[in-house]
């Protein structure tokens, strides 16, 4: 089967977030039982070690794919009294990002400046609708689905075809990282 490299496209995003300095990198995701969310923690552990920066179970929240889990997450990162605030999120879609950016606007928190946050999945509604729009992580689904049709072809021609093929991901830098 054809899927896109999550774990590749995590290591992207947080590898662009360390690039820019930041060094308490929190990580927003789904729920645990997907393996998308697994490979995506994988990327992040990675890059973060790449950078010689230990991960912060404290910074690892899973939830819903949705905009009120990374509201509420980002409640729980930046709640009273905390002094160990994520100077960047990296969030495992682009909803539960488009919910931090807000919450944290409302907290009077300025994204990039302050803190840089990063999506997954490049979903056109959710990173052009933010403010400021997303950085996302883009897993070229246009491609893939070529890749596919062509590996079709030429299986009903006989070839054998097996095992999974992770394609690369791209990051698509906007304003929610970088001003």
């Amino acid at each position: 089967s054809l899927v896109p490299d999550d774990e590749g496209g995590a290591r992207l995003a947080v590898g662009h977030l360390v690039s820019l300095g930041r060094r308490r990198i929190a990580h927003i995701t789904g729920p645990e039982r997907f393996e998308a969310v697994r490979l995506r923690h994988r990327g992040y552990a990675a890059a973060l070690s790449a950078a010689g920066i230990a991960e912060d179970p404290a910074l690892y929240l899973s939830g819903s794919w949705s905009e009120s889990w990374g509201r509420e997450a980002v409640a729980k990162l930046y709640g009273d009294g905390r002094t160990d605030e994520p100077d960047a999120i990296f969030c495992g879609n682009d909803q539960i990002a488009r919910g931090a950016v807000e919450a944290l606007r409302e907290r009077g928190i300025a994204v990039p400046q302050s803190v840089a946050v990063a999506g997954f999945d490049n979903w056109n509604v959710m990173t052009e609708a933010a403010r400021p729009p997303l950085t996302s992580v883009d897993m070229n689904l246009e491609a893939l689905g070529r890749e596919a049709g062509r590996l079709l072809i030429e299986m009903i021609g006989g070839a054998s075809v097996a095992g999974v093929r992770r394609l690369p991901c791209t990051l698509v830098v906007r304003g929610s990282s970088v001003a």
